[in-house]
């Protein structure tokens, strides 16, 4: 296919219960040091709060029926990695370190709710 159809992730959506947001911001802006970023007027109304950090965004939906992503899972390059995983350790985040792939330093977390995130270093 001569021209891909794709360029680029605009945005990964993660799931949380109603009424999490104030959670959701200790997680991602205070501990994973992203920015919130305004949801847009009609879609504030639906609750959550999105995300980000250089071109990664990451949306926070509140979900009335919610069940975690335990599989399924955004996967963060990380400009500092072993910082970032030191924080997350001292905060009291539980970092699974994954050797299984040669070469490649990563590990994963889980956000507040239970939804799996994988973190590697650059």
């Amino acid at each position: 296919m001569p021209d891909s159809p794709f360029t680029a992730i605009d945005h990964v959506q993660l799931a949380m219960p109603a009424g999490q947001e104030e959670t959701a911001r200790i997680f991602f802006r205070d501990l994973l040091g992203m920015t919130e970023i305004p949801k847009p007027t009609e879609l504030a109304k639906r609750g959550g709060c999105w995300f980000q950090s250089g071109a990664v965004q990451i949306h926070i939906g509140a979900d009335k029926d919610f069940h975690p992503a335990t599989k399924a899972h955004p996967a963060l390059r990380c400009h500092n990695y072993a910082n970032l995983v030191a924080r997350l350790r001292s905060s009291g985040v539980v970092v699974r370190d994954d050797f299984e792939i040669p070469g490649v330093t990563r590990a994963h977390i889980l956000d507040p709710w239970g939804n799996r995130i994988e973190l590697i270093a650059e």
